[in-house]
């Protein structure tokens, strides 16, 4: 009995168990498929809101990537127009170019045709020349040798007139546009670059600190005063100045270097021959200091780099040159300046103008130890230290003595002259300016048909009085020129000169 209570209660525990195991089974069944449920809603929200999301971020990245599209746009829209101004700009100075050209082509041909008409009459005169020489010899009966100077004085007078005619019609068409161009660039150079008056001075004067000094300068017997002249190769001039003695020669840089050897000496108050040399010697060293610095000033100034230190050291030396009292190193620095001007307004190369401006007088700082002119001497110096070959063209041109390689070589040249003549550039002495003056009135006096020559302005205008019954308006335009470009080959002179003839016929009658 109690084993089938046992058995029976075991059995009743197995099916409670596996009932219970069931039920449990059904309910994890229920709460797994209520969390699938759960878990499919929550990853359908998430998708659902991912897809919003995704959609607002197409949406800003759309907008962001038009207003970028639009900001482009503009920014090739500015682009274009910027280009399009330069290329019309471009268009404007290619036309400038090709009617200068065109210009220049038909001025070409001009020339030509008048070579051809001036061939055409030359032989049309020859033959005249030949008919009428037998005219004449059959008619006057004179002899061959008479013949041919009547024929080829009226020849000359004929061709001399249509030559002046012609002449005048090319210089006119000529003038009437380079003379504008010109003006306007040297004009516009010179009024951006403003320069200091010049003075010629030949002395140089040192304060004492009192009378009592002149006689220990001087020495005993003026051995002092001798020992200093003959060390410096200068003048020492001792007057009645008070405190005060002068230090004369032509030698800008010996001046300077005894100014300081006397200042030294006279700072130290101890004055002997072997003192006197060795305050010399000081000045020198302390000079070729001041002549390195003045030269890498000049280069600092001027902007130009890369010279070669033996051309610098030349640079500062001419500091202490003159040429008609200008002083030379500034002359240099100024005609850098003016040429890079000129060569900026014309599209050409700046920093080779500069650089061949600034040592276009190179040669003055060794020309009385080398043979030859400054410009050939400064370009064999350039040559010598490395400077490129149209560099050592451009300086040895600036006096016309060797043929122009390039523009900038003509703009060089132009640019010295402005500076040379520029009012208060330049000083002469009295009797280069009569010499000047002389010679101007002998070479307009030596052409025909010339009654009188004056030099006025300063020997800055030449006026020529003709003969008016034997010159007309056309040989007088010829008789200005042909004076010019003898003026031109003959004599030195700044500037520019200018030369007028003047053809008068007065008609004069009595009432009585």
């Amino acid at each position: 009995m109690t084993v089938m209570t046992v058995v029976i209660g075991a059995v009743f525990f197995a099916a409670g168990l596996f009932i219970g195991y069931l039920f449990s089974k059904n309910q994890i069944n229920k709460q797994l498929s209520n969390a699938k449920r759960n878990a499919e809603d929550i990853i359908n929200a998430a998708k659902k809101q991912a897809e919003e999301i995704k959609k607002n971020y197409q949406i800003e990245a759309r907008e962001e990537a038009q207003k970028i599209k639009m900001e482009a746009e503009e920014e090739a829209k500015m682009l274009r127009r910027e280009l399009k101004e330069q290329e019309e700009r471009l268009f404007r100075r290619e036309e400038n170019l090709n009617k200068k050209e065109e210009n220049l082509e038909k001025k070409e041909t001009e020339i030509e045709q008048l070579k051809r008409h001036l061939e055409h009459e030359k032989q049309r005169i020859e033959e005249d020349k030949i008919k009428t020489q037998k005219l004449l010899y059959e008619i006057a009966e004179l002899t061959p040798e008479q013949a041919r100077e009547i024929v080829l004085e009226e020849a000359k007078r004929e061709y001399n007139l249509e030559l002046a005619k012609k002449y005048k019609e090319i210089k006119d068409s000529y003038e009437e546009e380079a003379k504008k161009y010109a003006r306007w660039i040297i004009s516009t150079a010179i009024q951006r670059y403003a320069a200091d008056y010049t003075a010629e001075l030949t002395i140089d004067t040192v304060s004492l600190p009192s009378e009592d000094m002149k006689g220990r300068i001087i020495g005993r017997e003026g051995r002092n005063i001798r020992a200093f002249e003959k060390l410096t190769g200068t003048d020492l001039i001792i007057d009645d100045t008070p405190e005060v003695v002068t230090i004369s020669c032509t030698n800008p840089l010996r001046r300077e270097v005894a100014r300081l050897t006397l200042e030294k000496l006279v700072a130290d108050g101890r004055i002997h021959p072997a003192r006197i040399e060795e305050m010399y010697e000081k000045a020198k060293e302390e000079m070729e200091s001041a002549v390195k610095e003045a030269g890498q000033d000049a280069v600092l100034r001027v902007g130009v780099s890369g010279l070669h230190p033996e051309l610098v050291n030349l640079l500062g030396r001419l500091k202490y040159r003159t040429s008609y009292g200008q002083n030379v190193l500034q002359h240099s620095i100024e005609v850098a300046h003016l040429a890079a001007l000129m060569a900026a307004e014309l599209d050409l190369d700046v920093r080779k103008v500069k650089r061949a401006a600034l040592l276009h007088d190179i040669g003055k700082a060794v020309d009385h130890e080398v043979e030859g002119s400054h410009a050939i001497i400064g370009g064999e110096l350039a040559k010598r230290y490395k400077e490129k070959p149209d560099i050592v063209n451009m300086i040895q041109y600036h006096h016309g003595e060797v043929e122009p390689l390039s523009p900038e070589a003509v703009i060089v040249a132009a640019a010295d002259a402005i500076s040379a003549s520029r009012p208060g550039a330049r000083r002469e002495t009295l009797e280069m300016y009569i010499k000047r003056i002389e010679k101007l009135e002998e070479i307009a006096s030596s052409f025909e048909n010339v009654e009188k020559a004056y030099a006025i302005q300063a020997g800055r205008e030449v006026r020529i009085i003709v003969e008016a019954d034997k010159v007309d308006d056309a040989l007088a335009d010829k008789m200005a020129y042909e004076i010019a470009k003898k003026i031109e080959e003959e004599v030195d002179y700044p500037g520019q000169l200018k030369v007028t003839v003047i053809r008068e016929r007065r008609s004069v009658a009595y009432a009585k």
